[in-house]
């Protein structure tokens, strides 16, 4: 079990550590309501075609569950992300992202009655030093990109901690390709209408020149980074606790990072220390979690 968990931690950290720059080429021929519509919509049919028929092992009363963890952590964090690199490069997203751990543990204190240790809560303060470092620095060394839409990236880090929990307390024997086929359920419908109202089905939009391409890397992204990572994810949610799942952002800012690089981005030393800082938070809000 020990070694089966660490796999999947592996894995899932590679195949969403590469997902942040999938998001920024997916936005040069899609605007981010287009990205994160198309995003949960090729992911749906994925998943349908993977599993439809385990969408008859979800119970009756599992259902309003379902729907809250597939807007919660799918269908709202998709535009969200989107929305944000529009402003911040695909690596300083990254580094945000490691919040989840930290806010996984503040969900479960104040929401969920989840007892923490002082040490996890100290991780936690600690995280947040390092993310105001982070937004700071990164606002001083890119004058010309808002960093207020880091916003957009805590939120979605908030939202992805209370489906954690809410996998764990109330989803833990529903089975996790079942859990991901009824997110896409519930979240399906939303995402056509959106797909609708943001003029992607027109002449003009199908003459651009870069539609075929994002269209292309947000495929992949469905398949890989969405459909098979939350596979991955509710797998590894059951086998282990919330903290260590949600962990999986230690090794994504890595991948991320040499990604963004590789695609020219600039990343100051005050931001790799404000990143390590940060993932020094993670670590100690982890610490005494037991697994």
């Amino acid at each position: 079990m020990k070694l089966s968990k660490w796999a999947y931690l592996i894995i899932l950290s590679i195949i969403w550590g590469t997902s942040f720059i999938l998001i920024k080429k997916g936005l040069v021929g899609l605007t981010p309501y287009q990205l994160g519509a198309l995003r949960t919509v090729i992911t749906g049919f994925f998943l349908f075609l993977a599993g439809f028929k385990t969408i008859k092992t979800i119970e009756k009363k599992e259902w309003k569950w379902i729907a809250i963890s597939g807007f919660l952590g799918s269908f709202i964090p998709a535009f969200f992300f989107a929305i944000a690199e529009t402003e911040i490069d695909s690596a300083v997203v990254s580094v945000l992202n490691s919040l989840v751990p930290l806010n996984t543990v503040l969900m479960g204190l104040a929401v969920f009655k989840i007892t923490s240790t002082k040490r996890q809560i100290l991780g936690v303060i600690i995280g947040f030093i390092g993310t105001a470092l982070l937004i700071l620095k990164g606002a001083e060394l890119n004058p010309d990109q808002n960093y207020l839409f880091a916003g957009f990236i805590i939120a979605s880090t908030l939202m992805y901690a209370a489906n954690v929990n809410i996998i764990k307390r109330y989803l833990q024997n529903v089975k996790p390709l079942a859990i991901a086929v009824g997110n896409y359920v519930t979240i399906f419908i939303p995402a056509v209408l959106v797909l609708l109202f943001t003029n992607f089905f027109t002449v003009e939009n199908f003459n651009n020149p870069d539609l075929g391409l994002s269209v292309l890397y947000i495929a992949i992204l469905s398949l890989f980074g969405t459909a098979m990572a939350k596979v991955l994810f509710f797998k590894l949610v059951q086998i282990s606790t919330p903290v260590f799942a949600s962990s999986v952002t230690y090794i994504m800012p890595i991948v991320a990072l040499m990604w963004g690089l590789l695609d020219g981005e600039t990343f100051s030393v005050l931001q790799i220390l404000a990143s390590l800082i940060i993932l020094l938070g993670v670590y100690l809000a982890n610490k005494k979690q037991k697994t």
